[in-house]
């Protein structure tokens, strides 16, 4: 409104200017029906006069512009403040999302627990009420019987007193603890005997599994040398001069001793490129032969284990084991390779994947890229790529703020602690709470649920052609 009036103004004063050229005023003829209209000399004084304030009234407009930029400048700041502070809330808000769909989850367990609980318990009180009224009948017939062994003893003894001597009845209670005393010693003996065939149970299973051991006629084949000349580190690298083996003649990997037409699984000698050789267990199958670098199947094994020995390898080739990041990183130093990874759940759900694999070297902390992802299992290593591999001593995680190997469990590729992790605890089952959870062996995609596992197995096998995965 105050604009408005400015402006009606400046359209009077620009009216009422009488048109001036060079510094006088143009006289021009008139009507004479005009002169009784002229304006005297003191109007004009006062039309010239109106000029200073049409210029004090611009400078007014200039100055009112001026702060109305200002005050535009200062909203557009205050806004960007405003969506600055909605970004953060949409943020949170996500991050609480996450979190209450994870509780969320939990609860529904929680009620399925309940009410699996809930009928057992209905079940348990069924049987416990069953169970008391055994039991009070089986009372009532003790003390019957009992009353009754009672008057058949009263008349047992009137009756040896009257018919059996003094004498013999003593012979016949002493025989009568001797034959009690026999049977105690033929309970111990059935005993013993038992605990004998358990053993012998245990020795036998604990043979047949070293005769397993030793029936390995293709690792004969392969090392041509006796069984006690095996390292008792089956980790460590076999050298030429530390044994008979002939390096020149020993496969790269599983897959190619398969096409040398060996078709049975265990332990054998493999020689990749620019390596000493080293043990492996090879797993046949109809379609070839793969390399077993990870496996889990029990909790004999603790895999909180330090660098060192992630880096050169440790366990059980037979049982439980990690065959070591640097054997890893000499398979793929070779040719492409693919990583099939086998899961067992549970529910006794077997599940897999399959990707590209390609691992770094020492420099780059063995460096983990996989892609060209196949399988029934969600795809979990994806956000692995490009990670580093860390342990409980050496945390070699790109994000400077987390230390997922002491947060968690074992030595793994982590990324952000929300990954997979197949080298965490064992753990029974499925472990109470979310913090337990994450130290165990899982598979988890991104911010999925979790797969709680019972049984682990990672494998290499070489890729046909470098195009099959294009």
């Amino acid at each position: 409104m105050k604009l408005y009036c400015l402006l009606l103004l400046l359209s009077i004063s620009s009216s009422t200017v009488p048109l001036v050229t060079s510094g006088r005023a143009q006289s021009t003829t008139v009507p004479t029906f005009a002169l009784t209209t002229a304006a005297s000399p003191t109007e004009a004084k006062s039309r010239f006069a109106m000029l200073d304030d049409v210029r004090l009234l611009a400078n007014g407009l200039l100055q009112l512009g001026q702060s109305l930029r200002e005050f535009v400048h200062k909203t557009k700041g205050q806004i960007n403040d405003i969506f600055q502070k909605l970004n953060i809330f949409d943020r949170s808000f996500y991050q609480l999302s996450v979190v209450t769909s994870e509780i969320k989850e939990e609860e529904e367990e929680l009620k399925k627990t309940t009410s699996f609980l809930k009928t057992n318990n209905e079940e348990i009180k069924n049987l416990s009420m069953e169970i008391n009224s055994k039991i009070n009948g089986i009372l009532q017939e003790r003390t019957q019987l009992q009353s009754k062994v009672g008057n058949l003893e009263e008349r047992l003894q009137g009756l040896a007193q009257s018919i059996i001597p003094a004498e013999q009845l003593s012979e016949i209670t002493a025989l009568r603890e001797v034959i009690e005393s026999q049977e105690k010693t033929i309970n111990n003996l059935l005993i013993a005997v038992k605990e004998q065939h358990d053993q012998l149970d245990n020795q036998k299973t604990n043979i047949e599994k070293l005769e397993e051991k030793l029936n390995y006629d293709s690792f004969q084949d392969t090392i041509d040398k006796p069984m006690d000349s095996v390292p008792a580190d089956m980790f460590e690298y076999l050298t030429g001069n530390s044994t008979d083996l002939d390096v020149n003649d020993l496969p790269r990997d599983c897959s190619e001793l398969f096409t040398k037409g060996e078709a049975n699984s265990g332990i054998y000698v493999i020689k990749p490129s620019e390596s000493e050789p080293f043990n492996v267990y090879c797993e046949m199958g109809s379609d070839g032969g793969s390399t077993v670098i990870q496996r889990r199947v029990d909790d004999s094994l603790d895999f909180e284990q330090p660098w060192e020995k992630y880096e050169k390898g440790f366990g059980d080739l037979e049982k439980n084991f990690w065959l070591g990041l640097k054997k890893i990183h000499s398979f793929t130093q070779q040719g492409a390779y693919v990583l099939r990874v086998d899961l067992e759940d549970w529910k006794e759900g077997n599940h897999w994947a399959e990707y590209r694999f390609t691992l770094e070297g020492p420099s780059m902390g063995y460096s983990l890229y996989v892609s060209n992802y196949s399988g029934d299992l969600p795809d979990a290593m994806a956000n692995s790529t490009g990670m580093r591999f860390s342990t409980t001593d050496r945390n070699n995680e790109n994000h400077r703020n987390s230390n997922c190997s002491r947060s968690y469990t074992g030595g793994w590729w982590f990324n952000a602690c929300r990954e997979t992790n197949l080298n965490g605890r064992y753990l029974w089952l499925r472990a109470k709470g979310r913090s337990m959870r994450r130290k165990g062996i899982h598979w988890k995609p991104g911010t999925g649920p979790s797969y709680s596992l019972k049984t682990t197995k990672m494998t290499l096998r070489s890729a046909p052609t470098a195009d099959s995965f294009k």
